[in-house]
């Protein structure tokens, strides 16, 4: 994780993993939290205090990427694509449209506003994909500041959890089912937990519906990349031009093949599963790391403008798909 001689190689990766195991542990205690964000969050408090100027946090971005990178390619172990087809061709329309609508009309609302075009591609990724997994997969492949990941990530987290609060209290007043209910707030919201929290209201099956369909937005990850790419015009990044699907999508296709033909043992799923939560943590502690607060904020309304307009847009037509074909 440092490129520092004096630092040891293994305190390189262990620093990195132990807060990532730090992060996972929190999680158990903040549900609401995902380990991501705790990681990011993490990293930022280290690198803004009195120990952020010491040698052995200095120099992660190699560790940090390499890190990342593992935590996206086992990430397609969590999905089944078996599973996604069997919902049927209405929500894998929904789905589609969501997440393309979502992606596209943020991209060109944050463009109108004037913001710098990295944290508006981090946005449209996050608010379409999910959340700060899809914004820390993409933002090594596009131009971008370093506090832009933070804000994109804060966004993420800001209007994801008041989801959490709305969807439900709106389906209660549209009357709608537990299956439509599923169906809207695995199309709409950003992170996993903040889906699985909104659809709890309405039960296992909703849960269950819901999971499936957030899951099928994770699967369009790869397209989001490639999008993300062409939107930044295929430049070099850091002085490199990235491939246009690099190793780690593909890794992440592979693996999400592996999980549809159901090849590996249920024991080693479990592990696969507990390792890309704390890979990603870690990684988004090294993320943490460059975050430094006087930069961040205060949060232009700019931002915050398209954050609510992008989370809208996501949960206006998925709302309008789910109940028209459901």
């Amino acid at each position: 994780m440092f490129q520092n001689p004096s630092s040891p190689v293994m305190v390189r990766w262990l620093l990195p993993a132990t807060a990532g195991i730090a992060a996972w542990m929190l999680g158990q205690w903040i549900p609401l939290a995902s380990p991501l964000l705790i990681g990011l969050v993490l990293g930022v408090i280290v690198v803004n205090s009195p120990a952020g100027r010491l040698r052995i946090f200095a120099g992660h971005q190699t560790v940090t990427k390499t890190l990342l990178r593992l935590g996206v390619v086992l990430l397609g172990l969590r999905l089944s694509l078996g599973d996604i087809m069997a919902l049927g061709p209405r929500v894998l329309v929904i789905i589609a449209v969501a997440v393309a609508v979502t992606f596209i009309a943020t991209s060109l609302i944050g463009d109108r506003l004037g913001l710098d075009r990295g944290l508006v591609t981090m946005i449209a990724v996050g608010f379409s994909i999910c959340g700060a997994a899809a914004i820390a997969a993409v933002e090594g492949g596009i131009k971008r500041k370093n506090e832009d990941v933070a804000v994109a990530i804060a966004m993420v987290t800001l209007f994801g959890t008041a989801m959490i609060v709305l969807l439900p209290l709106a389906s209660g007043m549209l009357g709608l089912s537990s299956t439509q209910l599923g169906v809207w707030a695995g199309a709409s919201i950003h992170e996993v937990a903040q889906v699985v929290a909104a659809a709890t209201t309405a039960g296992a099956a909703a849960v269950a519906i819901a999971m499936t369909v957030k899951l099928g937005r994770v699967s369009l990850l790869a397209v989001a990349y490639v999008a993300a790419r062409r939107r930044h015009g295929g430049q070099p990044v850091d002085g490199a031009r990235p491939p246009v699907i690099p190793w780690f999508v593909v890794g992440f296709m592979v693996s999400a093949a592996v999980a549809t033909l159901r090849i590996l043992p249920e024991p080693v799923v479990h592990v696969a599963d507990f390792a890309t939560t704390i890979l990603l943590a870690s990684a988004m502690f090294g993320l943490g790391l460059g975050m430094h607060l006087r930069s961040l904020f205060p949060v232009p309304f700019r931002v915050l403008g398209l954050s609510a307009a992008s989370t809208g847009i996501a949960a206006s037509v998925s709302l309008i798909l789910a109940m028209t074909l459901f």
